[in-house]
């Protein structure tokens, strides 16, 4: 067992000690049904705290050789699946927290090299019996082991997108990540599923569109994963009876975010919060600070002071998408901005209507403090409104 490489299954764990624990493991019957195939590359972006890590976690726990996590997985959902037994447990898991190793990172080549160097030091501790080879690239090692002992590789990595959201101008940089990434997985024998959680879509630059072999599931369009982006309403119904809440209150404060697939989605660590501190608050702004809010909903672009307006009286604005960079510096228009606040979870997305809503009272709050804090006097009759 290691640190990157077939891990444990301690995170997950915490997970399930948890008081309030939702089962989410149906995630694995459809990540199952993707393993080697032309799908089998998935990138699930979604805003802070919305359980991306857990779900991650998850994974790492069922598929790593380097655990027995049956007795974890024997009450949950994916116990009753067909193949679950096939899966559990039989797979070379890489697991790789983005932010972890940008952190102790002088710079975004020195955090290659560092994920490079870790994994390698595994790989060669984990498999000292097989025949290595003598140039040890990354992709090398991993070509060796899956030859040898026929055991593919799955990769799980989340916070993908940090260097995106951290070093915003440093494009050398982030096209050198991405070529990283592509060449480890792209194409490889060895790999049989990669799984990729962030906050921003994939970032594509022309040619270095490296990472197109992704099916992308964001807050734009969750398709099947959208019972898994947060709690479905008879979660949330069933958590109000525990906890004695006031389920159409826990409705106005966290519901908002709907699919196709999923009507009602509500925010999963703010109903948690409310759950346990007995009180229905606004807890996104523990997500985001009101300053990062600001400087998008303040950026000089034509129609964008209407729009939030027209957004905090509890109107819905037209949105075009399709021009957004996926990053976080690159705007042409208001609807680049509108769609960034989509994917960091201040706006819900209608996909059918194409147009955008502030989902429900907590992230309204938000925005009512921020445009305050900024001196837009001229909306103070639409924030009495939205009240």
């Amino acid at each position: 067992m290691g640190i990157y490489l077939n891990p444990g299954n301690t995170g997950f764990q915490r997970a399930l000690n948890s008081e309030i624990y939702i089962d989410k493991s149906g995630l694995l019957r459809y990540v199952n049904g993707k393993l080697f195939t032309e799908q089998q590359f998935i990138c699930v972006s979604r805003p802070r705290r919305f359980g991306k890590s857990m779900a991650a976690n998850m994974l790492a726990a069922y598929y790593s050789r380097g655990c027995d996590s049956r007795e974890q997985f024997a009450e949950l959902d994916i116990a009753g699946a067909d193949d679950f037994e096939k899966h559990l447990n039989k797979y070379n898991v890489i697991h790789l927290n983005m932010a972890d190793f940008l952190s102790e990172s002088s710079g975004l080549e020195d955090m290659l090299c560092l994920i490079e160097a870790d994994i390698l030091d595994e790989l060669t501790e984990e498999f000292e019996q097989i025949r290595l080879p003598k140039r040890r690239s990354l992709v090398r090692m991993l070509n060796a082991v899956f030859d040898q002992t026929k055991i593919p590789f799955i990769f799980i990595i989340d916070e993908w997108d940090c260097i995106f959201r951290v070093h915003k101008y440093q494009e050398d940089g982030q096209t050198k990540y991405l070529d990283f990434l592509r060449n480890i997985m792209k194409d490889k024998s060895y790999v049989a599923l990669a799984y990729m959680t962030g906050i921003l879509p994939i970032k594509k630059y022309g040619e270095h569109s490296a990472l197109n072999m992704f099916d992308e599931y964001s807050m734009i369009n969750p398709a099947a994963f959208a019972q898994f982006v947060g709690f479905t309403q008879g979660e949330v119904e069933a958590l109000c009876r525990k906890y004695h809440m006031d389920f159409e209150a826990a409705r106005q404060w966290y519901d908002g975010y709907c699919f196709d697939q999923e009507e009602h989605i509500y925010s999963p660590r703010s109903v948690v919060s409310a759950m346990l501190s007995g009180r229905f608050d606004s807890y996104w702004n523990q997500t985001e600070t009101f300053d990062a809010l600001k400087t998008y909903i303040l950026m000089n672009y034509d129609g964008l002071k209407d729009n939030v307006t027209k957004l905090l009286a509890g109107e819905r604005v037209k949105m075009d998408i399709g021009s957004f960079s996926n990053d976080m510096t690159t705007f042409h228009s208001a609807d680049d901005v509108l769609t960034l606040l989509v994917h960091l979870g201040y706006l819900a997305y209608d996909f059918d209507a194409k147009s955008g809503l502030i989902p429900n009272s907590e992230v309204a709050g938000v925005f009512a403090t921020v445009v305050c804090a900024a001196g837009w006097n001229v909306v103070a009759g639409a924030i009495g409104q939205s009240e």
